[in-house]
Parts: structure tokens; sequence; C-alpha cells
């Protein structure tokens, strides 16, 4: 219990320091967390697993109770105090023995990771929408790069957060919500497997379960 106040207690502070990369005043649910994992497991064969906008680690530890014996993930965090506490998760924390030695925490952006080789599974965290439509291009290609062939990528969004958000804005606010629905829309459409509703989350969430084969990666918009 104190590890996870303390958990929640920092989220909270980024949140107040940073919400534009933080985007949520709680680490993800538990629920929400399971759904972002749900293929973390899939038919037992070695995976190499990248979780994006890890945080405090809510759905890394989901992750890691999923990872088989030859499983290897790769974390990656730009906000530095969430660097230092993953870190000193995998150094100290008895949740993530069962993995050491197989996971590695990267302080950079997901654009600017440079992977040794394509992952089976991309697991993002990143509040996409409180970016701008061209950074989620970005983000979204980075995130599908990085992907082996065939290989999903899960991610989530708040449900109806960005048509309630249009409604109480100006022009400028609507466009870029648009803009952030275009990106979204041309990465799932006619690739999307799986979308679980998650409704006990705080807020209630889609996650969004891809796959591509390489013409469909191709064909996604760069900027």
């Amino acid at each position: 219990m104190p590890r996870r106040t303390s958990d929640r207690q920092l989220f909270f502070r980024e949140f107040l320091r940073n919400f534009h990369t933080t985007g949520a005043v709680l680490p993800s649910g538990g629920r929400l967390a399971a759904a972002l994992a749900r293929y973390v497991a899939e038919n037992g064969a070695p995976k190499r697993i990248l979780e994006v906008g890890p945080g405090t680690g809510a759905v890394t530890r989901r992750i890691i109770a999923a990872m088989g014996p030859d499983d290897r993930a790769d974390l990656v965090e730009l906000n530095d105090r969430f660097v230092v506490y993953l870190r000193e998760c995998i150094d100290n924390d008895p949740g993530f023995q069962s993995v050491a030695g197989r996971i590695r925490v990267h302080h950079c952006a997901a654009e600017e990771l440079v992977a040794e080789e394509p992952y089976d599974l991309v697991i993002s965290g990143l509040p996409l929408n409180n970016f701008t439509p061209p950074a989620v291009e970005r983000i979204l290609q980075a995130l599908v790069g990085l992907l082996k062939p065939g290989g999903t990528l899960s991610f989530f969004q708040y449900i109806a957060i960005r048509r309630a958000r249009a409604l109480l804005s100006g022009r400028k606010e609507r466009e870029r919500l648009r803009g952030i629905g275009l990106a979204m829309d041309a990465v799932l459409r006619g690739n999307e497997i799986r979308r679980d509703w998650i409704w006990p989350n705080v807020p209630p969430a889609w996650v969004h379960h891809v796959r591509f084969q390489q013409s469909d990666r191709q064909a996604l918009p760069v900027e």
C-alpha cells in the first residue's frame, strides 16, 4: 500500500507540473492496464515488447505479470522523474524481480528511440489528445515503424473526450481535436482487430488493438 500511495502522489505531482505529457490525474486503472497488456501472453512465443509512456508503471506491472520466461521489454519514458522512479523499481521492487535483466528503461521520446530490432508488441500510454495533429501523426508513425510486420499496437483514448472538448472550445481547438481524430482514424481504419471498452476507468476509455502488414505500414500518413 505505501508504494501504491507513492505511485499516485508522484503521478499527481507530474500531472500538475506537466499536464501536456502526463495527461491524467491518476495512473491507468487496473482494467485499463489489463486491456493494454492483453496480447502479452498471446500464443506463448518469445516476444520483444515496447511500452511507451509507462509513467509510474501501472501498465508495466501488468505486462510483467503476463511475460513469458523468454520475453524482453523496453520502456520509453520522456519524464525524467518517472525514469528515475522506474529504474528504482527495477533495482529494488520485488514485483520487477521476475524480469530482472530482461527489462530496460530508455529516457527519450518514442520518435527518438533507435531499436536494435523491431517489436512484436508496442503498448502506448501516451495522452495523444494533448498533442498537436502533426505530433500525433509523428508518434503513431514512429510506433508503427517500431513494429514487426504483423505486430500489434495497443493504445487508448478516453471515450468522448474530444467531442466534449470540441463542444466547449473555440475554432482553433476544434480544428486541433479534429486533426487528432483524423490521425487516429488513419491508423485504425482497416487495421483494428479489437476494441476494449473500459467503462470503470476514470475517465472511461477505449483500448484500440491494431495489426499491420507491410503494405498497411507504408500507407500511413507522414507529416
